[in-house]
Order: C-alpha cells, then sequence, then structure tokens
C-alpha cells in the first residue's frame, strides 16, 4: 500500500514486510563490543571494515558480526539497542554466548 502526497507523488511504501531491521553487535579489534542497527547487516559490516560506518569502529579494526536479529521496524530496533547498551558487558557476553544457536553471524568481509 502506498501513501499519496495529493498531487500523486509517492509519500512512503507502508508495507511492513520489506521494512526489517536488525539489532547487531560487533566484537572490535580491542575486544570491545558495538551495538547498532541497519537493515543490512552484511553490507553494514563492510562499511565497518572499510572505515566508513561509525567513528567508535573506525579505530578498532577490523571487526565481527558477534550477534544479529530482527526487528518488524525502526522504531522496535532502536528500542532493542538502547535496551542492548544499556546492558553490563557480562550481559552482553552471555546474550553473544547464547545466540550460537539460530544466529547467523557467518558474515565476512
Amino acid at each position: 500500500m502506498k501513501l499519496l502526497d495529493g498531487r500523486g507523488g509517492v509519500l512512503k511504501n507502508t508495507k511492513e514486510s520489506t521494512d526489517r531491521w536488525f539489532v547487531y553487535i560487533l566484537r572490535c579489534s580491542d575486544g570491545s563490543l558495538y551495538t547498532g542497527i541497519t537493515k543490512d547487516v552484511e553490507g553494514r559490516l563492510k562499511r565497518h571494515n572499510a572505515g566508513t560506518a561509525s567513528r567508535y569502529t573506525r579505530s578498532r579494526l577490523p571487526v565481527t558480526v558477534e550477534y544479529h536479529e530482527q526487528q518488524p521496524n525502526h522504531s522496535m530496533a532502536l528500542k532493542r539497542e538502547l535496551a542492548i547498551k544499556a546492558l553490563p558487558r557480562q550481559l552482553k557476553e552471555g546474550l553473544l554466548n547464547s545466540s550460537q544457536n539460530g544466529c547467523n553471524t557467518s558474515f565476512t568481509d
């Protein structure tokens, strides 16, 4: 379904199924963890490793995807990202360890 702007132009595609967002956690070369959101985990990893995605990871290359999970929309992805960022490191590591079943971490640069 598309919304029109009154002049025949399309404002936005409201089909929710095409609005897949992912929350991801990277492990940096210094062992630190970075959490972010994207619509394309593999592409985002490539941009991180190219030094163009984040100031934080730029000086901690290379990075690897340790975890990712799908969220239904941008808003939910942002909320989940904030929740993960608020976790103490020990709980983040627990999340990474528990994700071994069902989380595809085979992205490479």
